[in-house]
């Protein structure tokens, strides 16, 4: 089992930069595929971005290609979400995810970061 924590939220202008963390605890937190979703107000949950276990294979929404990077760093058991050129409608809720086999469903959840982008 993992736990899942996010930090790093906040509030920002439309056109910046933030930057996720997700630290993962337990014994074999490196051994999980992590993901990244939001939720907007609203809106239903949305896959945002994932990394498998080495960190070698990235997967990212069409919404957010381009703009976002996930990556991780296994030695700090951290996952990061980096965020650029942010718009108003990146406004969410992001949650941080983890699964030992899967890209796109997860078991393990975090309690969530806000982000806010005005315009």
């Amino acid at each position: 089992q993992v736990q899942l924590v996010e930090s790093g939220g906040g509030l920002v202008q439309a056109g910046g930069s933030v930057r996720l963390s997700c630290a993962a605890s337990g014994p074999t937190a490196s051994y999980y595929n992590m993901g990244w979703f939001r939720q907007a107000p609203g809106k239903e949950r949305e896959f945002a971005a994932a990394i498998g276990t080495a960190g070698s294979n990235t997967y990212y929404a069409d919404s957010v290609k381009g703009r976002f990077t996930i990556s991780r760093d296994n030695a700090k058991n951290t996952v990061y979400l980096q965020m650029n050129n942010l718009k108003p409608e990146d406004t969410a809720v992001y949650y941080c995810a983890a699964d030992r086999f899967r890209i796109y469903t997860y078991s393990y959840w975090g309690q969530g970061t806000q982000v806010t982008v005005s315009s």
